[in-house]
């Protein structure tokens, strides 16, 4: 095994540490209002880190087998590099199964976890087999072409998103490498149920997920609450599957709550 270099970081704050996971296509870039607003006034609370995963942005894919919890191990030498012991676990879509990975193997490093617009359960025989069409196609082209030509952003955002958000999206859509869409569609389709993982955790949780999210819909967030033992749900109306991006006030205020309860680690 062959470890790619320390990820590309965004960092802003002194506070909680808070370690926010990008959705698949994307990168940290969709970070960059939480990154500003998160660690509030005074920068004091929220230590606010946002880590491109792999082959996403600026990071290297390293040559490991597809699998989440490869990406998890990742997360846990960041914060070993930052000094970190526990951290407040913030993911959304795909960050979101690499939080659930995380928790399932360093679970004693959570302070908090924010699940928004994913699911613990399983994908479908269908999903899977969609992962790898998208993840041979990619790579066979070397191109990402085939998510514009499926209009990827579509199902990511909801029917009331601006046009200036669906061209922000579509853009860092294309900037995706081919090989990092390929080993994430493989380690999602790989990824075991991990509400059994969930049902064990005893620290603050928070599960948002938009009204009109079509690809982790409600009843997906509403299952993740129900087996958290300490998890607050904030349903974001007339939203869709990429909650941070479309109601940032919204989706920070919930993060904020959520620090509130965790304090300092």
């Amino acid at each position: 095994m062959t470890l790619p270099a320390a990820p590309a970081v965004r960092e802003n704050g002194t506070g909680t540490p808070l370690v926010l996971l990008h959705a698949f296509p994307l990168s940290a870039r969709m970070w960059e209002t939480q990154l500003e607003l998160l660690p509030g006034p005074a920068g004091e609370e929220a230590r606010v880190i946002a880590p491109d995963q792999r082959g996403f942005g600026g990071t290297e894919p390293g040559d490991d087998e597809p699998s989440l919890d490869v990406a998890a191990d990742d997360v846990a030498r960041l914060l070993d590099r930052a000094g970190i012991e526990r951290a407040v676990l913030a993911g959304l879509s795909m960050g979101g199964y690499v939080a659930m990975a995380f928790a399932r193997r360093h679970p004693g490093r959570l302070a908090g976890l924010l699940l928004a617009d994913t699911k613990a359960t399983v994908d479908t025989d269908q999903a899977r087999a969609n992962r790898e069409r998208i993840a041979q196609a990619v790579l066979a082209r070397d191109s990402v072409r085939i998510l514009a030509e499926e209009k990827l952003e579509d199902s990511l955002l909801g029917p009331s998103t601006t046009p200036e958000l669906v061209a922000h999206v579509r853009a860092m859509i294309a900037e995706a490498p081919p090989r990092a869409v390929a080993w994430a569609q493989r380690a999602m389709a790989a990824r075991p149920d991990s509400l059994d993982v969930l049902a064990e955790l005893d620290v603050p949780a928070a599960v948002i997920v938009g009204e009109a999210d079509v690809l982790t819909p409600l009843p997906e967030a509403q299952l993740m609450a129900d087996v958290l033992r300490d998890a607050e749900l904030t349903v974001i109306p007339s939203v869709g599957h990429l909650s941070s991006l479309e109601a940032p006030e919204t989706f920070n205020q919930a993060v904020r709550a959520l620090l509130r309860r965790v304090g300092r680690p």
